[in-house]
C-alpha cells in the first residue's frame, strides 16, 4: 500500500529503519489517515522530534470557539496566531496596547515594518528586531512556500530600517520568558514578559500572553515554578 520495498513499515514500526525520509512518513500518515498529533508521534518515535510543519497545511488556522471564551478570562494582554502569523483571537487588554485600538491583522508584519510598532516596542531596533525578524527566517526556512511569510519578508528587505537588521539576525528563535522594554498608550513606560503556548488542537498555532508591568525592570526572575515535593 505504500508502494515501497518490502518490509519497509516493518522496519519502520519496529524501529529498524533509521532516519526514515520525510516522504514515507507523510506516505505512512496518509495512509492511516493520521490527525496532527498522530503526526507529531509518528515523529517523535521516528526521528526523536517534532515534525517542521503540520501534516496539514490547514493546522493551525482555526480554533475551537472556546478559546475566545479562554482569552476574554485573562487580565494580561494575549492573543493566538497561526503558523504565519495571523491573529486569530486575543482579548480587550491586547487591545489596549495598539493607540488606535485597532489590531493587526497580522502579528509579525505590525513588530517587523510598521512605523506604529516602533513608537510601542521601545527601543524596537536593539530590543525588539534581534527577536522578532530570526523568528520570521527560520519560519521560512521550515516553509519557503509560506505565501504570507514570503510576502512580509518583502516588506522588510523594502524597509530601509529593517532590512539590514534582518540579513544580520541570528539564528534565536527563543520567546517564552522573554523580557522587552514596551510603551503601554495608556499605562505608559514598562516592561513585558511574553509568555508562550501551543493549543494542542491547533498544532502550528501560538498563545501568547504579555504581562505589562508599568514603571522600571524587575529584579531578577521570578522562582521557577515546580511540582509540590520536587527537591531539586
Amino acid at each position: 500500500m505504500l508502494h515501497r520495498a518490502p518490509d519497509t513499515y516493518g522496519r519502520l514500526e519496529s524501529g529498524r529503519y533509521p532516519n526514515p525520509p520525510v516522504d514515507l512518513l507523510q506516505d505512512v500518515a496518509r495512509l492511516f489517515r493520521m490527525n496532527e498529533q498522530e503526526w507529531i508521534a509518528l515523529w517523535r518515535y521516528a526521528l526523536g522530534q517534532d515534525p517542521p510543519r503540520p501534516l496539514d497545511f490547514r493546522s493551525g488556522a482555526e480554533l475551537p470557539g472556546v478559546w475566545q471564551e479562554i482569552l476574554d478570562g485573562v487580565r494580561h494582554p494575549a492573543y493566538i496566531n497561526d503558523r504565519s502569523w495571523n491573529l486569530l483571537a486575543h482579548n480587550a487588554p491586547f487591545e489596549a496596547l495598539f493607540p488606535d485600538r485597532r489590531v493587526p491583522a497580522n502579528t509579525m508584519r505590525w513588530m517587523a515594518v510598521e512605523p506604529e510598532a516602533r513608537t510601542v516596542l521601545t527601543d524596537w531596533e536593539t530590543a525588539w528586531a534581534p527577536v522578532v525578524l530570526p523568528q520570521l527566517r527560520v519560519a521560512l526556512a521550515a516553509d519557503p512556500s509560506d505565501k504570507t511569510l514570503c510576502a512580509i519578508e518583502q516588506d522588510v528587505l523594502a524597509d530601509p530600517v529593517a532590512a539590514p537588521l534582518y540579513e544580520a539576525a541570528s539564528a534565536y528563535t527563543h520567546l517564552d520568558g522573554d523580557e522587552r522594554p514596551l510603551h503601554h498608550p495608556d499605562l505608559g513606560r514598562g516592561w513585558v514578559t511574553m509568555c508562550a503556548a501551543q493549543p494542542l488542537a491547533a498544532p502550528g498555532s501560538r498563545l501568547i500572553v504579555l504581562a505589562f508591568h508599568p514603571g522600571a525592570r524587575r529584579r531578577g526572575r521570578l522562582p521557577a515554578l515546580r511540582a509540590a515535593g520536587d527537591g531539586t
